[in-house]
């Protein structure tokens, strides 16, 4: 199988997130997680970026992968619920699934909901963890985006950490894509590697070497 890029949400504000949503009884609730991926402090972790991991989620379970449609889709809709930067956010978007899901599910499915949330913190999941590994590589597909698309999200990421300085987030930003690619594999499910790994890498090490042309100006 050749390579595959990830298919691209052309919409910048998607309309269509209430299609993904899987309680119908729970609209409510769908309008709070909406108003949440709204703030205006956002700017990477939007709507939009909620839209591309619910259809990264969409081509996975197309292309075969075997996993708990519920429990990975509500994981993704809470996900970045709560995104301030702190390092935290992920354990406190856990805490609202958790405290907002039980009127709705059983606590064995919200448990495995706020697990998943959880798991968005470090992207490592075990082997036989299927529903993780989908979830994992959806949120990180991102890294294997067109070059435009890319461009866009590194420069996204760079305004939700607007209060450091350029050389406080260069240094930082360089780090996290050194460790990125000192990973064995960005992604866990056979068709990410497949189809994503190498445009992944080279997008990274784009950015990376762009970084390093600024930190070490002599170069």
């Amino acid at each position: 199988m050749g390579a595959r890029l990830p298919r691209v949400t052309l919409a910048f504000w998607p309309m269509d997130l209430p299609r993904h949503w899987p309680l119908p009884e729970a609209t409510d609730l769908l309008g709070e997680l909406l108003a949440a991926y709204d703030e205006p402090t956002r700017r990477y972790h939007d709507r939009r970026h909620l839209s591309e991991v619910l259809d990264r989620i969409e081509e996975l379970q197309e292309e075969g992968e075997r996993f708990d449609p519920l429990t990975v889709t509500l994981a993704a809709f809470f996900h970045d619920s709560v995104y301030d930067g702190e390092r935290d956010a992920e354990e406190r978007s856990a805490s609202w699934a958790e405290d907002a899901l039980a009127a709705h599910l059983d606590a064995d499915t919200v448990a495995e909901v706020a697990r998943l949330v959880r798991l968005t913190e470090t992207h490592d999941p075990e082997p036989d963890d299927h529903s993780g590994r989908v979830l994992s590589d959806a949120d990180l597909a991102i890294l294997a985006a067109p070059a435009e698309r890319y461009a866009e999200y590194s420069a996204t990421v760079r305004e939700e950490y607007k209060h450091l300085s350029d050389e406080e987030f260069r240094v930082g930003r360089a780090q996290v894509l050194e460790r990125l690619l000192e990973k064995e594999s960005l992604f866990s499910t056979p068709f990410a590697r497949i189809s994503w790994e190498a445009a992944a890498r080279a997008n990274i090490a784009a950015e990376l070497e762009a970084l390093n042309s600024y930190l070490s100006p002599d170069r």
